[in-house]
């Protein structure tokens, strides 16, 4: 099975892409910015991981406008990650929406995983940020586990 992730991480922690690039190596998959998940790309995975940093309580925009203008997904499975520096809320389940938007697309969404990131935006920067020296090697662990057992 060809797998595709396509990662977008805007903090200079790189806190996503540890993430992505875990799963990658678990499962032998490529790795992708929005930007560089062309059609082509696209069409020829069988399995696709959606994955980013949570930034107001929602995905990367440049991710959800990718997702947005894809053609029919077509039964095509797919998975969904993201690392926040907060946990979701029940008020505003970013990852339940994500998942319906790629349901929308005709995608199978098979399973998701989050953990927390370091997170430095706005004035959390001046007390070093929340979640320091996350995600650690628990949370990488983490994202193996959840690799090894997608279908």
């Amino acid at each position: 099975m060809t797998t595709l992730i396509i990662c977008s991480s805007r903090s200079p922690h790189a806190n996503t892409t540890r993430i992505a690039q875990t799963i990658a190596e678990t499962i032998d998959a490529q790795v992708v910015t929005p930007d560089q998940a062309t059609p082509e790309l696209i069409a020829a995975a069988d399995r696709i991981g959606f994955g980013s940093g949570i930034y107001w309580m929602n995905f990367d925009r440049r991710l959800i406008d990718l997702v947005d203008h894809l053609a029919d997904g077509a039964g095509r499975e797919a998975f969904v990650f993201a690392t926040s520096g907060l946990p979701e809320t029940p008020l505003r389940r970013y990852t339940e929406s994500f998942r319906k938007r790629l349901e929308h697309k005709g995608f199978r969404v098979i399973d998701t995983f989050t953990c927390r990131g370091l997170d430095t935006m706005g004035p959390l920067a001046a007390i070093g940020g929340l979640n320091k020296q996350r995600p650690n090697q628990a949370d990488l662990d983490a994202a193996r586990r959840f690799a090894l057992q997608l279908p």
